[in-house]
């Protein structure tokens, strides 16, 4: 999840790099270019991540909130080459030696001073105007608003041409055929499985979501989804085989552990991302199944986002959004057009929280973003936040508290600020760094929640910064006023991501080298000691493996640290990598 622009990948964690600023003027719907490959370089096969800009000393602007100046940045020319051959698009160019950003701040503010600089790192954009974000209704597939998704499924369909257990070959999970565990050195942790994904037509193909329970892992890929063991591998439930290809699926579980999948409604040109489906990870069982619906004109489901809230899935198309109860598919409400000009754009959801984020007065001299938080149960507004004109809400880092990451395409700027319950402005970062979370694309939409390689806790933000060789830091940003706490350096001479918080302590990823299998390490958050210590080392003889994959979502849950890919080639060559499992 990266907000700033970022590098290449850095041996072998996180999706795709963050997108640039959307085209067109901020405050209108917006989205990024076709992908065109890094800045100043010509298009590289496979990865093409944008290089990161970072600020180099010259004069400042103000700030986007009218409070501290920001540093121009300039393409990063050395940085390492994208790897070929996992068919990832190549992502759009980025300006050279971009300002911070001009006078007025996003949410109000107090004229710039000078003597002060904000996180705003110049980015690359591109223009693709086009209505909306993201929004979706959910419906029964005859435009009607009555329970538009409570069908019964067709259980039972779930086998595949796949094998039931991909990745070893052996069909039982429990084996180690290809010896990945052998010369382990003392210390090592173990690989527990590993899988290889089913095939994929060769113009490749996604593999979004992973998603851990107590019990299961479990991973799309293309058509499927498929489950393993937490602990050894096993087939936890048949694979799900879905009529056409995945297009969206929900990037967090609900508490229960549920989940909703969208799929393609066809092969031809006017196929559309419209057939839902939940799923319970545990059982593989399918739950109600549902089409979404087109909305008003230029409201179009041909590509939608899923989020969940607690109790609520929120559907997203271009324009609008629409409401219903996870558990039974039941529509709760919609999200439409509010005001003079106002249309929903895109949501983000988690931790009983649901925030939209509308683009108003699109075309005219008020052209602006919004932000709103929702009763996820309800679709009450609680407070809405107005952003000025020329900026808009490209992610959200975290939910709770709201931390945001804005663009500024006629500034070429980007902003991290951070806001009260009540959705008042908080801070912005005020540090003077290149950050490299890691962000996936968003080609029709606003991906708000589409970023790791960040984390967030009650107080503290922590971002890693940007290196184009050896070991970088993670940066601990305080929320209260957008200063820097701490830093930490990376144990390795390997890049370091953050991956979560939990007890007090921040764990981190530390990728893999060509002679080191990547580790898990925890920081101290509070203290006036912040030192890593490692939780679990991979083994040297794997760390190649680990290390190509580039795209890689990670998680480390009881224990047990999950890499697996979001993006499959289609290479008929050979089996490709899908999920991977350490643990002691």
């Amino acid at each position: 999840m990266t907000q700033p622009p970022n590098q290449p990948p850095q041996g072998g964690f996180g999706p795709p790099q963050d997108q640039p600023p959307t085209g067109g003027a901020f405050g209108a719907p917006q989205n990024p270019p076709p992908p065109q490959g890094p800045p100043q370089t010509p298009p590289q096969p496979g990865y093409g991540y944008p290089q990161q800009p970072g600020p180099y000393g010259r004069p400042a602007q103000p700030g986007p909130y009218g409070q501290q100046p920001g540093p121009y940045g300039q393409p990063n020319a050395y940085a390492p080459q994208p790897q070929p051959g996992y068919g990832y698009p190549q992502q759009p160019p980025q300006f050279p030696g971009a300002p911070g950003t001009g006078p007025g701040a996003p949410f109000g503010g107090k004229p710039a001073s000078k003597g002060r600089t904000a996180l705003i790192i110049a980015a690359a954009v591109a223009a693709l105007a086009v209505i909306g974000g993201t929004v979706y209704a959910v419906t029964s597939g005859d435009g009607g608003d009555k329970k538009p998704v409570a069908q019964k499924s067709d259980d039972g369909k779930q086998s595949s041409g796949a094998p039931v257990n991909p990745g070893d070959g052996s069909g039982d999970g429990g084996a180690d055929p290809e010896n990945l565990n052998e010369g382990r050195k003392p210390g090592e942790a173990k690989v527990l499985w590993y899988k290889t994904a089913p095939d994929a037509p060769g113009s490749g193909a996604d593999a979004p979501g992973m998603w851990i329970t107590g019990k299961t892992a479990v991973k799309a890929a293309y058509k499927q989804l498929v489950a393993y063991n937490v602990g050894n591998g096993n087939p936890s439930w048949a694979p799900i085989t879905f009529p056409q290809k995945i297009c969206a699926v929900t990037s967090q579980k609900s508490t229960d552990d549920k989940i909703v999948v969208a799929y393609m409604s066809g092969v031809s040109d006017r196929a559309k991302c419209n057939q839902i489906q939940q799923i319970d990870l545990n059982t593989g069982k399918k739950g109600w199944s549902g089409e979404v619906a087109d909305g008003e004109l230029f409201d179009s489901a041909i590509s939608i986002e899923l989020t969940i809230s607690g109790k609520t899935l929120m559907v997203g198309r271009s324009q609008s959004g629409t409401a219903y109860d996870l558990e039974t598919g039941h529509k709760l409400y919609d999200k439409k057009k509010y005001g003079t000009s106002c249309f929903p754009t895109a949501f983000a959801g988690g931790t009983g929280r649901l925030v939209q984020v509308a683009s108003c007065g699109a075309g005219g001299s008020n052209e602006h973003d919004e932000i709103q938080e929702l009763d996820p149960a309800s679709g009450k507004v609680r407070w809405t936040q107005p952003v000025k004109k020329g900026w808009t809400v490209a992610r959200t880092y975290s939910l709770d508290p709201l931390v945001v990451y804005l663009t500024n395409e006629s500034k070429k700027a980007w902003n991290i600020s951070t806001f009260t319950k009540s959705g008042k402005f908080r801070s912005e970062v005020k540090v003077n760094e290149k950050f490299a979370p890691r962000c996936g694309w968003a080609v029709l939409e606003r991906d708000l929640q589409g970023c790791q390689g960040v984390a967030v806790d009650a107080d503290t933000l922590y971002l890693p910064t940007d290196t184009t060789s050896g070991a970088n830091e993670i940066v601990a940003v305080s929320l209260a006023n957008g200063k820097e706490k701490w830093r930490v350096k990376s144990p390795a001479d390997e890049s370091m991501s953050p991956v979560k918080t939990e007890g007090g302590k921040l764990i981190a990823y530390v990728h893999p080298s060509y002679e080191a299998g990547g580790q898990i390490v925890s920081i101290p958050t509070t203290g006036g000691s912040h030192t890593t210590t490692r939780l679990l080392q991979n083994p040297a003889g794997t760390a190649e493996i680990e290390d190509t994959f580039f795209d890689g979502a990670v998680d480390w849950a009881d224990g047990r640290f999950f890499i697996s890919s979001t993006r499959l080639s289609g290479n008929d060559d050979s089996k490709e990598k899908l999920m991977m499992a350490f643990g002691k």
